[in-house]
């Protein structure tokens, strides 16, 4: 007999904290920079994907650890353990919910995938029931567009836009009776994969002695953080350069929300080597996008 056994987390998502509305990030990365010129891979290439820590190790003979295969093969009989690490997670007697961090959360519901509102309970025997803030009313599980996973909590099986709003969680068990933390859930417009990149100078055709800058945008998932590479004409000869990231998220109607992220080079001072490709490297968990365009010496 061969067992084969998948082991799961081995590429947790790279995601942070949910993002609020209206939030703007600016890593501080202005540069008067002579940056290394970075090897351009294919869109799809297999080592697009930045990688991970593994949540699971495997426990050795010697007492060492270490990372486990993504798939194992054991033979009938044999064993091997395996342990994953993660945070203590603590509450006091009585809770029936498992603590949340904070008292309000997001949750984006992608049309390609499941969403998940994370009310897990501390008693097994509990009942737990979905409501909306507003309208007030219980959300009903029927098991096609919504079900509840004990281990997980409520899951949408295939989001849509009419499942956006602020919900909450209500457990009973006995004569107790709690409500969870409040979960605004957001419609996300663009759909998984690669960056979606553009590029645009403020002008192709540039003087000497002027300043021009080349912007490259991402519109993409709200919780999805881009990287940006450039190769730009001056790069060899260590032509100084400025170079700033930012990213917001916006509202694109019907309350769909989509992350802005955006990465600007900027060049003082316009001489012949200046002129030629200027090409943006978008990068995400999915893979990554290059794109290009011309400036000219007028």
């Amino acid at each position: 007999m061969l067992l084969i056994l998948n082991i799961a987390g081995q590429q947790p998502p790279k995601n942070k904290r949910p993002k609020e509305q209206g939030d703007n990030r600016i890593k501080p990365t202005n540069k008067k920079a002579k940056p290394k010129i970075p090897k351009i891979k294919d869109r799809d290439s297999a080592d697009a994907a930045p990688k991970s820590q593994s949540i699971m190790m495997q426990a050795m003979d010697n007492g060492r650890f270490q990372k486990p295969a993504a798939t194992m093969s054991l033979m009938a009989g044999q064993t091997v353990e395996l342990r994953c690490k993660g945070s203590k997670v603590e509450w006091k007697k009585g809770e029936l919910f498992v603590p949340s961090p904070s008292y309000f959360d997001v949750v984006y519901l992608n049309p390609d995938r499941q969403a998940v509102v994370p009310c897990r309970v501390t008693v097994l025997s509990a009942k737990v029931t979905l409501h909306r803030e507003f309208p007030a009313k219980e959300i009903p599980v029927n098991g096609t567009d919504i079900i509840y996973d004990m281990k997980r909590g409520f899951v949408y099986l295939q989001p849509h836009a009419d499942h956006q709003g602020v919900v909450y969680c209500k457990a009973e068990a006995g004569d107790t009776s709690q409500i969870s933390v409040k979960y605004q859930l957001l419609y996300v417009e663009v759909p998984s994969g690669p960056p979606s990149t553009t590029i645009l100078a403020s002008s192709n055709k540039v003087n000497g002695g002027d300043d021009i800058s080349v912007l490259c945008t991402v519109l993409g998932e709200p919780d999805v953080e881009v990287e940006f590479r450039w190769i730009f004409p001056g790069q060899k000869d260590e032509r100084p350069v400025t170079i700033q990231d930012t990213w917001r998220l916006i509202n694109r109607g019907l309350g769909h929300t989509t992350r802005i992220s955006q990465s600007v080079i900027t060049i003082e001072d316009f001489e012949t080597i200046d002129a030629g490709y200027y090409i943006c490297t978008a990068q995400n968990l999915q893979g990554q996008t290059t794109v290009a365009t011309t400036v000219e010496f007028s």
